[in-house]
């Protein structure tokens, strides 16, 4: 503990430096994972192929992926580029699948009647079923959220400044009080991300809420208002992805 309070100021700046380096690559996965999921969830083919490589992305090791990129992007071998693009690719890995069972979670039955009342693809895709999608999708990034935190910790090793230099820096001294202070670090971090995510589902999905022992859930029907450009007429067989007829 003493040790903890003389150095709070470097524990804190390397805090700081962790969580970014953890967070900038689940956003940017998270942005490149939603198209490429929905892209996939309408292509049996490409669904098979997009699983089966994103889940051989997952099994690179990241130490050497972390050497490898500086010659492939051409930056230099300290520069946390490589750990954010590094961190990026296996947070797709993760949620791209995460995405897939996400957007498969939604209702068939929601999507015809978002179809029924006039919503084009691309406005459906936005006000139906990424909303419906949420619950599930969170569930992706909170593993994402931890595994990237835990995943920071390696750069440490070829000397990019995070929590894990508590580590390689106690280790090379023998002492121990550096490595749980920076294990307890990394855990405070990790829950920290997790609470925070938990509370932006719940801000971001109210339908799904239980006051008073009674949920609230309304299965989406809430969402399925009348698009701008006026209702289509409902038809029963229309295509819920392409809004053409059966």
């Amino acid at each position: 503990m003493e040790w903890f309070l003389a150095n709070s100021g470097m524990v804190l700046g390397l805090a700081g430096q962790h969580l970014v380096l953890a967070i900038v690559p689940m956003v940017l996965g998270l942005l490149i994972s939603i198209p490429l999921a929905q892209l996939a969830r309408r292509n049996a083919a490409l669904r098979s192929v997009v699983a089966t490589a994103t889940s051989l992305l997952y099994t690179i090791p990241s130490l050497a992926l972390f050497i490898i990129l500086p010659t492939i992007l051409g930056t230099r071998i300290l520069d946390p580029i490589n750990v954010v693009v590094a961190l990026t690719i296996y947070a797709v890995a993760l949620l791209v699948r995460a995405a897939m069972d996400a957007f498969d979670s939604v209702d068939f039955d929601l999507r015809n009647a978002a179809v029924a009342m006039g919503f084009k693809p691309l406005p459906r895709f936005f006000q139906v079923d990424l909303p419906l999608s949420l619950p599930v999708m969170f569930a992706g990034l909170r593993v994402v959220s931890v595994s990237n935190i835990s995943l920071v910790s390696v750069a440490a090793l070829l000397g990019v400044g995070n929590l894990g230099v508590l580590f390689t820096d106690g280790l090379q001294r023998t002492f121990i009080t550096e490595v749980v202070v920076g294990i307890i670090a990394i855990l405070i971090l990790a829950l920290i991300m997790d609470a925070i995510l938990v509370i932006l589902e719940r801000l971001l999905t109210p339908w799904t809420r239980v006051v008073g022992g009674k949920s609230q859930r309304q299965d989406g029907n809430a969402l399925l208002t009348e698009p701008k450009s006026g209702p289509a007429v409902p038809h029963a067989g229309l295509h819920p992805d392409t809004g053409a007829s059966a």
